[in-house]
């Protein structure tokens, strides 16, 4: 039996669809209805800044040879932003922090270059940072680089190379560091293109496509990565005590109940099997890891942190060698924390100052006591002319938890409305609180709702919860750190014993044990004795002493300026007012004193940490009875 046959003509000229685009528009339309509706997409700011292009094309290039034959280099970058109401101070105390001794290879400071054919000047290039709302602050450290020799032809490299990616001329500085285990060029960029405007650059390119060129600039320098050096790359990794890339394997397969190593593959993975035990078995030895039947052990919980913190030991170490080479460094050093120990107290002379975060510039101390124990005490975030020098007589103590005026202002409104604040909730609160005041609370609340603090509601609205004040503490600790650090002597403890002024050794240190302070005190008696200051047998420096040796130090350190600077000293009495330039600060053994001069005349006041934000500023300073208050700016500013 047949049917009929009628076909469908379409359109003259028509030659119709292929059945497979007809079917993938089908699939396309049921994916459509069963899938869930797409939302607004989050802003991300991909497209946005100088070097998107570059990286999406260096990410869909085609590869010249295989990922692990590339030369290794990893490139760390970090927008640094000028705090608010802070000016430029802390952008450019970075550059000194990069300058610090021990950095070089035979332990000197620091040399600053940029490309070829110019000679940097740090003045210079602070004066240019002046207003500059960011920096940019970079590390490139090559596995290999100590096989580049010197590093500064491979930074130039780079640089021309972003140069051209971002189609722009860039205002850089660099330094080459060698102290710790792998040489590593520290790279500070300007926040403004060539024409003066703010520098934006694309997230993927400071992501990945820095990267990218770093490795193709090495590559190109040594050669591919020969099996050999692969393997003996990893070797390396095998009894380094600190976070390896094998571990970074390691953290990655462990589960809650440990480790299993399985045999690999071929010969390959029966190295990369091997090396895992060797290192398992090194991390036993550190007391990380236990044996838990064969191929299979146990990690100790903090396993990795306490790998990271074993490598930053091993920095310190390195630097601390490169300081003083005459003397060998304790290995047995100690972390200061607070409430971790017996000791609350630290009373010792710095050995160095050291990096904890080189991108955030958190410090942190290498301390001596006076029984020779060291100490690794984290000082947090510090401007540069409130570190105490090496050498200096610092006493350090947990820092009590100080809940900010705007926090509190923050708590109490959100108590009375039942958890929660608002900038109209505060108007009504508070009609007389100014618009910058209210402003305020909202940056220090946006600050909050990223550390997770608080939460912020489409209408703008905050969640405060109730233990608001206790969190707000611990987020501002966090950032500055827990610990303070009082000078007792910014004179070095081995400059005092034959200084020819008051030092801490006549006054607080003379109520002080320790192995090493007997030694020093008897030196300083003896010096003393022999100026015909002390009297033969006396084992106390009086009044009337300290008041001379006082005197004594203030006019020869007027005496000096005065004949170096061609200016004459002022003495200011009670009632008298000066008006200058914060120039410096000098570390004499009664304390720091600042230096405040004009064209014509300079004055010694005594020295606060709140004016090294200042330094370089026009002040006003005025001697009462009792002090020095002094004034930002000639003609008006904020009384201190």
């Amino acid at each position: 039996m047949t049917e009929d046959f009628k076909p469908r003509l379409g359109r003259l000229g028509d030659r119709g669809r292929g059945g497979s685009s007809r079917y993938s528009k089908q699939v396309r339309r049921a994916a459509a209805r069963l899938g869930p509706k797409a939302g607004k997409a989050r802003f991300s700011g991909a497209g946005l800044g100088r070097g998107g292009a570059s990286a999406r094309a260096l990410e869909m290039r085609r590869p010249r040879m295989p990922a692990f034959r590339m030369r290794r280099v990893i490139v760390k970058t970090h927008v640094s932003r000028a705090p608010r109401g802070g000016g430029g101070g802390a952008l450019k105390a970075h550059l000194g922090y990069i300058q610090r001794d021990g950095v070089e290879r035979d332990g000197s400071g620091g040399e600053l270059y940029t490309r070829e054919g110019l000679e940097p000047k740090a003045e210079e290039f602070l004066e240019r940072c002046e207003g500059d709302r960011h920096q940019f602050r970079i590390i490139v450290s090559a596995e290999d680089g100590a096989r580049l020799g010197d590093l500064k032809e491979t930074t130039r490299a780079l640089m021309a190379q972003m140069e051209s990616d971002l189609g722009t001329r860039l205002d850089w500085l660099a330094v080459d560091h060698h102290n710790t285990g792998h040489p590593h060029t520290h790279i500070v960029i300007r926040g403004k293109d060539e024409d003066g405007r703010d520098l934006v650059i694309a997230p993927d390119y400071i992501r990945q496509g820095l990267a990218s060129r770093a490795q193709d600039i090495v590559t190109e320098c040594l050669g591919p990565r020969r099996d050999l050096e692969i393997a003996q790359a990893h070797q390396r990794e095998v009894s380094q005590d600190r976070f390896t890339g094998l571990d970074r394997g390691i953290l990655a397969e462990a589960s809650e109940t440990g480790i299993r190593i399985t045999e690999g593959r071929g010969a390959r993975g029966r190295f990369d099997a091997a090396l895992r035990r060797a290192r398992l078995r090194h991390l036993e030895g550190l007391g990380l890891a236990v044996p838990a039947g064969k191929d299979h052990w146990t990690l100790k919980p903090g396993w990795d942190a306490s790998l990271k913190a074993l490598g930053q030991r091993g920095d310190i170490l390195k630097a601390l060698a490169a300081k003083n080479r005459d003397r060998a460094p304790d290995s047995n050093l100690h972390r200061f924390e607070p409430g971790g120990q017996e000791q609350e107290v630290l009373l010792g002379s710095v050995l160095a100052s050291v990096p904890e975060d080189e991108f955030r510039d958190r410090r942190s101390l290498v301390v001596e006591d006076f029984h020779g124990t060291g100490w690794i005490v984290d000082i947090g975030l510090e401007e540069p002319g409130r570190i105490p020098p090496d050498g200096a007589v610092v006493e350090v103590r947990t820092r009590p938890l100080k809940l900010r005026e705007m926090d509190a202002s923050i708590l109490k409104i959100a108590e009375r409305l039942g958890g929660v604040y608002s900038d109209t909730l505060h108007v009504a609160d508070d009609p007389a609180a100014t618009q910058a005041w209210r402003q305020g609370h909202v940056r220090r609340l946006e600050a909050l709702r990223r550390a997770g603090i608080v939460e912020r509601g489409s209408d703008g609205v905050w969640k405060v919860p109730q233990d608001f004040a206790q969190r707000a503490a611990d987020y501002d600790a966090a950032r500055t750190g827990r610990l303070e650090v009082h000078v007792r002597s910014w004179l070095p403890l081995t400059e005092q014993p034959r200084h020819a002024g008051l030092t801490w050794l006549d006054t607080e240190g003379a109520g002080v044990t320790g192995d090493r302070l007997a030694k020093v005190r008897q030196a300083r008696l003896t010096y003393l004795q022999e100026k015909g200051w002390l009297e033969s047998g006396d084992s106390e420096v009086g009044e009337a002493l300290r008041n001379r040796l006082r005197a004594m130090e203030l006019r020869r350190a007027s005496s000096r300026l005065a004949s170096s600077t061609g200016r004459a000293p002022v003495e200011l009495v009670p009632g008298d007012r000066f008006e200058g330039r914060f120039e410096k600060a000098l570390d004499l053994g009664q304390g720091r004193i600042a230096v405040v001069g004009n064209a014509k005349e300079f004055a010694l006041v005594p020295w606060r940490p709140e004016m090294e934000r200042h330094r370089g500023r026009d002040m006003a300073f005025r001697r009462t009875t009792a002090s020095v208050s002094w004034t930002i700016g000639i003609e008006r500013g904020m009384e201190r």
